[in-house]
């Protein structure tokens, strides 16, 4: 019996020369003037051709999807890919807000947009221990939790997540936005600079308005540092603040850094007003009674500062802070109920301390 030949597939090379073979061997017809090529030899380097191009394709694919990947990275890294949030891991409460009222006619027709059209911009949040803390967007978030009460389209929100911790990053994004969208009162950029220094975020109030207003001219952060007087003498008296006027500002501080702090106190204190204008009377009959103080050209019209004493926890509960100008300390208790009798006794025993 004759041995079997093992057979062995030709490399690419060796069918090259066979077809090169092929095509120099004479025809048998007189008539044929192309040579043929052998199908084996055809087929075999089309196949061959075909598994490099392949490897080819998929090294480019490869590579394509890596550098996405990268660049998908990249963006969630800095906080530009929106990610859905449920409603409830979010504290809408992370850093003090800048605006103090709501427009509820504005915010009907962000409702109503928000039913047709849906969510365009997502809101802004940092990472926190527990969930997520609101930077900016507070009208739709807040716009959604209303929605989220009848319709569970609404129950989570498009958000962007920023490493702005709880610094200064996060108050001046929220700023930012607010000046974009819709102006903030001059009164509560004063007041959104005199809380985020309280907080301990800025060393000072005025080094806060310089940081989160750093794009507006001189003329414009001297008033803001204005109204930042206002609120840090009056801010817990005033009961429409936000409808002062620039003109009103400007001269409740003047008055406020020449002595009036007390006299305009005293106006607030005891007032019961109906109306922002009702309450600008009786600032202006109070401005005119404040005895005339000589101005102090020392101090270059900068604003008073108000020292904050560091609020103790009582051991029934509460706590209780202190704030001290040159003139003037005012102490507060909160979170505990104190009779008139308790009161009365608090302040006999200050009295008796300063006697």
């Amino acid at each position: 019996m004759a041995k079997r030949r093992r057979l062995i597939a030709p490399d690419t090379t060796e069918l090259e020369q066979m077809e090169a073979g092929f095509a120099t061997k004479p025809s048998i017809s007189p008539f044929e003037t192309k040579s043929t090529t052998p199908p084996i030899a055809k087929v075999a380097g089309e196949a061959a051709s075909l598994n490099g191009m392949a490897a080819v394709t998929d090294r480019v694919a490869l590579a394509q999807d890596q550098g996405d990947a990268a660049r998908w990275r990249d963006a969630q890294d800095a906080g530009l890919v929106a990610e859905m949030l449920p409603l409830d891991q979010i504290d809408a409460d992370f850093i003090r807000r800048d605006r103090m009222v709501e427009d509820e006619e504005a915010m009907a027709e962000l409702l109503e947009s928000l039913r047709v059209h849906g969510l365009r911009t997502p809101i802004e949040v940092t990472k926190v221990d527990d969930g997520y803390g609101l930077i900016s967007g507070f009208r739709r978030l807040d716009a959604f939790r209303r929605l989220a009460e009848t319709d569970p389209r609404f129950a989570e929100i498009p958000a962007f997540i920023r490493e702005a911790g709880t610094g200064q990053g996060a108050y001046i994004s929220m700023v930012e936005e607010n000046e974009l969208r819709a102006n903030l009162s001059p009164y509560e950029r004063g007041r959104i600079a005199v809380l985020a220094a309280g907080q301990g975020v800025f060393p000072t109030t005025e080094a806060a308005v310089d940081v989160l207003f750093a794009a507006a001219s001189k003329a414009k952060r001297s008033k803001v540092r204005s109204f930042a007087v206002v609120h840090e003498a009056l801010g817990d008296l005033l009961q429409h603040p936000i409808s002062l006027t620039e003109k009103a500002g400007l001269k409740l501080a003047a008055a406020l850094r020449d002595g009036a702090q007390s006299k305009l106190r005293e106006a607030l204190a005891g007032a019961t007003v109906a109306d922002p204008k009702s309450e600008w009377m009786l600032l202006e009959a109070a401005l005119k009674e404040a005895p005339e103080v000589s101005k102090d050209k020392a101090k270059g019209g900068r604003p008073q500062q108000v020292q904050r004493i560091p609020s103790q926890a009582l051991s029934g509960g509460g706590d209780m802070r202190a704030e001290v100008t040159s003139d003037e300390l005012r102490i507060r208790i909160r979170g505990r109920s104190i009779s008139v009798e308790e009161a009365q006794k608090l302040l006999n025993e200050i009295a008796r301390k300063l006697n």
